[in-house]
């Protein structure tokens, strides 16, 4: 007798409808952390260095502008990369189950048998799974390839996500400059980009189910080492200029 779908907990993330996957939200966390620690690595060091908001102010959206595209881009075709590489297994996959269904039927037996099932049993279920070309397909995808047919990332939607993330995160350190003086702006500008990294990882635990306040301070910390490194060497090469 099945089991009521009623002992389903709502608490548990793989019993929740959501509209975002693990790909969109990896694409989202990354596109905004990393506008908010490189612009606020590259804009630091521009405004220190020169002292000038208005300077400051273009270099930042002119970084966030061509970095947000470049991202957005770069995600997009990664993405499809991986997805034509799949592509192409599944194609090869299907054309050795088509000339070769005696020798692959053997070959899940075994896998199933490497997964913890009993010998006749693994028998009886590669038997089954052989019977219908999408199932069998399914099956050696999965157990041989690790590929999951019917669950492939959109490129295009992981690039628009990447591109509309990484310009929201790049505005944050940007904002301060708008309306103060850059001695201001500099430390409010580093105070709102931390902030919004713990934000961003307290984001992020909506969805592992993570202890908010651990996943926000990781988050924190983690970003906040890349940007002093970005602040540092950017500080360093321009001494060097100088000097030079």
């Amino acid at each position: 007798m099945l089991r009521s779908s009623t002992h389903n907990n709502p608490n548990f993330i793989h019993h929740q409808q959501s509209t975002l996957g693990s790909g969109t939200v990896r694409e989202l966390v990354f596109g905004a952390e990393d506008g908010m620690v490189s612009t606020l690595g590259s804009i630091t060091g521009i405004a220190v260095t020169t002292g000038d908001p208005y300077v400051t102010l273009l270099a930042g959206i002119v970084i966030v502008g061509v970095e947000s595209i470049s991202m957005g881009v770069g995600s997009y075709l990664s993405s499809k990369s991986v997805s034509a590489i799949d592509q192409r297994m599944l194609k090869e996959e299907r054309e050795e189950l088509e000339k070769y269904p005696k020798e692959e039927e053997e070959e899940l037996v075994g896998m199933y048998v490497d997964d913890g099932w009993s010998k006749p049993l693994a028998v009886k279920m590669a038997a089954e799974a052989a019977k219908n070309k999408h199932l069998f397909l399914q099956e050696m995808a999965y157990r041989e390839l690790k590929i999951i047919p019917d669950n492939e990332e959109n490129p295009a939607k992981n690039g628009l996500v990447m591109w509309a993330a990484y310009i929201v995160g790049g505005i944050i350190p940007i904002a301060p400059y708008f309306a103060l003086p850059v001695q201001q702006a500099v430390i409010t500008s580093a105070c709102i980009t931390l902030f919004g990294l713990f934000l961003l990882g307290v984001f992020s635990a909506r969805f592992s189910k993570r202890n908010w306040f651990r996943a926000g301070f990781e988050m924190l910390i983690l970003a906040s080492v890349a940007a002093g490194v970005g602040v540092v060497v950017g500080r360093l090469v321009e001494q060097l200029l100088m000097q030079g």
